[in-house]
């Protein structure tokens, strides 16, 4: 059987997701995305409305990211070229895990992904020059419904990587609007992140 190991990750709403790859001579063959098998674990069937495709080199750092709910963007995220290590932030208030982080190596030898739910941040780093990541999403891009947390917020205590995956030493390259993204708690304060009660409300209605 081709099912793959998924299984739960410390912050409740996200999965990784471990696929059988099949490697010959001529190279490697895998289902690098099951919703039949996913689904009940999530509760409900993942609806792709886009795919999203970023080549990052050495260092970039992309997040934390997150959309408002409802309809916030759930997430498939797999590396299909190159390393990254993506983490899962808790941003939701009220959440008996909010500030808590998950981070899982995702690369194109294991072939792993990883499921983000609804109401729940988002960030990698890359660990090799031209890393393609690959993101199915359940909603459309929306600029004014997209909001970011700072990556480097000592409150987070995400471990970045200080090297790649041939051991070189590399550094955070962010984006502008990354390093100018509020903390944690800027944001809890602002009143910009999801409440617990309210993403729970959501991903209910989402499984009918």
């Amino acid at each position: 059987m081709n099912a793959p190991l998924i299984e739960a990750l410390p912050v409740e709403g996200a999965w990784a997701v471990t696929p059988r790859v099949f490697s010959d001579d001529r190279g490697a063959f895998l289902e690098s995305f099951r919703g039949d098998l996913l689904e009940p674990y999530v509760g409900h069937r993942l609806d792709v409305v886009q795919t999203n495709v970023s080549v990052s080199a050495a260092g970039v750092l992309r997040g934390v990211h997150f959309a408002d709910v409802p309809p916030s963007q759930a997430k498939y995220v797999t590396c299909v070229s190159g390393a990254v290590l993506d983490v899962v932030v808790d941003i939701r208030v009220g959440s008996p895990t909010f500030g808590l982080t998950a981070s899982v190596l995702l690369d194109d030898v294991d072939r792993r992904a990883v499921y983000v739910s609804e109401g729940l941040g988002h960030a990698f780093m890359s660990l090799a020059d031209a890393s393609a990541v690959t993101y199915l999403c359940s909603a459309p891009y929306a600029p004014g419904r997209e909001h970011g947390i700072d990556p480097l917020d000592p409150a987070l205590g995400i471990e970045w990587p200080a090297h790649d995956r041939t051991g070189a030493p590399i550094a955070p390259f962010l984006s502008e609007k990354d390093r100018q993204a509020p903390t944690l708690a800027q944001a809890r304060a602002s009143g910009l992140l999801p409440r617990h009660d309210t993403v729970r409300a959501y991903r209910r209605s989402l499984a009918g």
